[in-house]
């Protein structure tokens, strides 16, 4: 359902110096990614109200998490290949605390795996591990959907039509990583329905797995997007006349489909 520039996979160069592995004691602020201090900018002031602005390091880490799941679904990130956290971070513009902190926490969610002295590969996801976790995800979702489509009125699957046009967009221009938030934001917002926090914390982190792009696996086509993101919407239509046999159905496919 979702599936480059290659900058930041050489694994074996050093850190520069001054990015260094952490923060220094009393530094509790780092450079959002891509922004520069202004002590970089020949010739700024330290008290130059237009300097960029710092924020806390967990915000930051928010937003590498963010940046590597993003590079993870958009292929970036190779599967087998072994990337450094100050690699990363130099890439990032940041620290490498916040870099080795995000990536412990995609460790956690079996994108990536530790390795020794070396810094984090990215998990080689199999056929047969796709189809494992599409199979879970139709186990879960299928009855839900079913009991939605049986209870839920006409004008609550009105509202998240924006949600599948959303992906519609994002597939028509070919923007896999868009896409793949978009199409999380959907089946949140369907599931969602059932009044159950746990299943929706469930379902999106076998959706997020689902995500991650097979070991040498081609990009998705782009008509592969188009009708993939198309399902939303016949999915909505579905729901709306409830129509079970084809609710099921289309679930189904939906989640073997990008696995093809």
């Amino acid at each position: 359902m979702e599936h480059g520039d290659t900058r930041g996979r050489t694994t074996d160069r050093p850190a520069p110096a001054s990015h260094g592995d952490a923060a220094t004691p009393h530094d509790d602020t780092t450079r959002v990614p891509g922004q520069t201090r202004p002590h970089d900018v020949r010739g700024a002031h330290p008290h130059d109200e237009t300097a960029p602005r710092t924020v806390r390091r967990h915000s930051v880490r928010g937003q590498i998490l963010h940046a590597l799941r993003t590079a993870l679904v958009g292929g970036e990130l190779v599967p087998g290949q072994v990337y450094s956290a100050p690699v990363l971070a130099e890439r990032f513009g940041v620290s490498a605390t916040p870099v080795r902190e995000a990536m412990q926490q995609l460790a956690t969610e079996g994108a990536v795996e530790v390795v020794l002295n070396r810094g984090f590969r990215v998990t080689e996801r199999t056929p047969r591990e796709l189809a494992e976790l599409a199979e879970v995800r139709a186990l879960i979702e299928v009855p839900v959907m079913l009991r939605l489509a049986r209870t839920v009125p006409a004008a609550r699957w009105a509202e998240l039509r924006p949600l599948a046009e959303a992906t519609a967009t994002a597939a028509a221009r070919g923007d896999r990583a868009h896409y793949a938030e978009a199409d999380r934001a959907f089946h949140r917002a369907v599931l969602s329905l059932a009044g159950n926090q746990q299943l929706l914390l469930i379902a999106d982190d076998l959706h997020r797995r689902s995500q991650w792009p097979l070991v040498s696996a081609p990009a998705t086509r782009h008509g592969e997007l188009v009708a993939d993101a198309a399902e939303h919407t016949a999915l909505l239509d579905a729901l709306v006349a409830q129509d079970l046999p084809v609710v099921s159905s289309l679930v189904r496919e939906h989640f073997t489909g990008a696995q093809d």
